[in-house]
């Protein structure tokens, strides 16, 4: 007996999208599987290590707690979603690269979409602010501080007009 499919439509990183899935199926594996943005990662898949984190709506969630047709109707922004229209890095992109805000890679989008939320917030944050923001996201790798250098320099670069 096969499992019955619900139909789901949302918007994904600004395109709409319908699909149909089983009720069981999680937002992160319904993103990575069925609409093949592998930018999300899977990490403990018990919300834990914010490796999943996405924007819904514009607030920053673990897409692994969540099942996909729980997001019917909402906005899903991605790390794709991030990136300049023309594919190129964003400015937080940019910024983490810049100040070698990465390793291994595994924490990066999660950071970014972190990040990216607290900038939409507040364009200002303090260091305490950002380590805040980022806090529900474990890295192994850096020790956080480049991480914390890159978000305040995207900020800045955004004050000064860069998109």
């Amino acid at each position: 007996m096969s499992e019955r499919l619900y139909k789901v439509r949302l918007k994904v990183n600004g395109k709409d999208v319908e699909a149909e899935v089983p009720s069981r199926q999680t937002l992160v594996d319904f993103l990575r599987d069925t609409l093949r943005l592998t930018g999300t990662h899977v990490g403990c898949e018990h919300g834990i290590c914010g490796a999943c984190s996405i924007l819904l709506d514009n607030e920053p969630v673990r897409s692994c707690l969540m099942y996909a047709v729980q997001a019917e109707g909402c906005s899903v922004t991605t790390i794709e979603g991030l990136s300049n229209p023309d594919g190129t890095p964003g400015v937080l992109q940019d910024a983490f690269c810049e100040m070698h805000a990465l390793q291994c890679g595994y924490c990066t989008p999660a950071m970014i979409v972190a990040s990216h939320a607290l900038l939409e917030s507040n364009p200002a944050p303090s260091e305490a602010e950002i380590r805040d923001a980022i806090g529900g996201n474990l890295c192994r790798c850096t020790g956080y501080k480049q991480i914390v250098q890159a978000v305040q320099l995207a900020a800045e670069n955004i004050a000064k007009g860069a998109k």
